[in-house]
């Protein structure tokens, strides 16, 4: 057993690492990030990242309480319906979601360059910004060094790779771990939201989720974000005491640009798409959404329309391929690092958040030792890998998330799509099957380990 509590190294402050690091450091654990960003303003743009009952647990589970309550407060208002519309905004189906009065066992909307600024409160002195990783060694006496494009290194008892999709910490440990396309891509556009783009929305779909299935194979999600500051920044009339209290105390504010918005994805296989649209950018990224969805509402059209050009964002989906377990070591892997999934069931963050909780009891354990650090790491590892990659197994098997799903092909998808339309329609209107679908939803969302 180690004589002191381990030094943990974390490439990548994302959402998965920077949860690890707050429960470390609430745990009494040594640990230090490194970004490879430059600022915290960096990275990422304001879309939405709906935060299940599983997500939540483990942000209670390693945030400081306060800092908790901050996210709650942060998060954007909660939907109250998921809807299936057609791409004429006819709607199919509408699931009445649960109130938002849990802290944890509900769905949040929240913007991911608003969670970032939450996790990185109060980190000042854990996140290193630029800091780009190019390698590791593992040493003799059980110690790991990370090297960093700029020449400086670090060295701590454990390297815990947090740095997505395309992870360089990955590449060196498991290079036979691979992603490969999903054969899909999304189109993300951020609308700000005004009376009039509020107007060209039914209530429902304005106070919901909504996925389109439209034609053709163009498929699409809206969802409205409304936060509790205006677009100066400035808290809105009405928002609760304590939530203003916090907030007004909140350092994060200052570096999030995020604002009311309406977030709409349109995405299909990635045959419909242009061969250079991964280049595309601003208003040739939006007048591309705009051919492809010639046939849809022209109340969404206008939305695609009014998009901010600079939020316009081409998304190449990817997915692991399931690898078998490994050899534990002084190195590790949390979220999209080991297991990228698509966005099917919308359970990526959650995922890296439960794996982030997760492996911070484990390096607890090690830390009192009641296990050694690597046995803590393989324990981890044991349990990480079959949900995670049962997961990513889900989120493929969702309808349109793979580019050679039936709703795609040329005679098939059209007999795919009314299937599809089909099922949520009975659905929703039995309310026995309305009922259980909604429980199946908060289920999955909220399983534990």
């Amino acid at each position: 057993m180690s004589s002191r509590p381990p030094h943990v190294l974390i490439v990548g402050a994302g959402t998965g690492g920077l949860c690890l690091a707050h429960g470390l450091r609430r745990a009494g654990i040594s640990v230090a990030v490194y970004e490879r960003y430059r600022t915290r303003g960096e990275g990422l743009l304001g879309y939405r990242v709906g935060i299940g009952p599983t997500g939540s647990r483990a942000l209670r589970e390693c945030l400081p309480p306060t800092l908790f309550d901050v996210y709650l407060a942060t998060c954007a208002r909660s939907p109250r319906y998921f809807n299936v519309i057609t791409q004429g905004m006819r709607r199919t189906a509408s699931f009445t979601l649960r109130p938002d009065t849990d802290p944890v066992n509900t769905e949040r909307s929240v913007a991911r360059m608003t969670l970032r600024q939450v996790l990185l409160t109060g980190m000042e002195d854990v996140v290193h910004f630029d800091k780009a990783f190019t390698r590791y060694d593992q040493r003799d006496d059980g110690t790991v060094t990370a090297h960093f494009a700029d020449g400086s290194t670090a060295t701590g008892d454990l390297l815990v790779a947090a740095d997505g999709t395309h992870s360089a910490v990955r590449r060196q440990y498991l290079p036979h771990a691979v992603t490969r396309d999903a054969g899909t891509i999304n189109i993300a556009t951020r609308i700000p939201l005004t009376p009039h783009t509020r107007g060209l929305l039914p209530e429902r779909i304005e106070q919901g989720i909504s996925l389109i299935f439209g034609t053709g194979g163009m498929m699409g999600v809206l969802h409205v974000m409304e936060f509790k500051w205006d677009r100066d920044g400035t808290l809105k009339p009405g928002v609760d005491p304590a939530d203003a209290e916090l907030l007004r105390g909140w350092p994060g504010l200052r570096h999030d640009n995020t604002r009311d918005n309406i977030n709409l994805v349109v995405w299909s296989t990635a045959r419909r798409f242009p061969s250079d649209v991964m280049q595309l950018r601003g208003e040739d990224l939006v007048l591309l959404a705009l051919r492809l969805t010639r046939n849809w509402h022209p109340h969404l059209r206008e939305l695609l329309a009014r998009s901010d050009p600079g939020s316009a964002l081409p998304i190449r989906v990817s997915t692991s391929e399931p690898v078998p377990p490994w050899k534990s070591s002084t190195v590790t892997l949390l979220g999209d690092a080991i297991h990228t999934m698509t966005p099917g069931r919308g359970v990526g963050a959650n995922t890296a958040l439960r794996d982030a909780a997760l492996l911070c009891r484990q390096l607890r354990l090690a830390a009192t030792g009641d296990k050694t650090l690597l046995q803590a790491v393989a324990d981890y590892e044991a349990a990480m890998v079959p949900y995670g990659f049962a997961r990513v197994a889900d989120s493929l098997n969702r309808s349109g998330t793979s580019g050679d799903d039936r709703m795609y092909k040329p005679v098939v998808g059209r007999l795919a799509l009314l299937g599809a339309r089909g099922y949520f329609g009975v659905t929703s209107r039995v309310p026995r099957l309305a009922r259980r679908f909604v429980d199946d939803f908060y289920s999955y969302r909220g399983e534990e380990d």
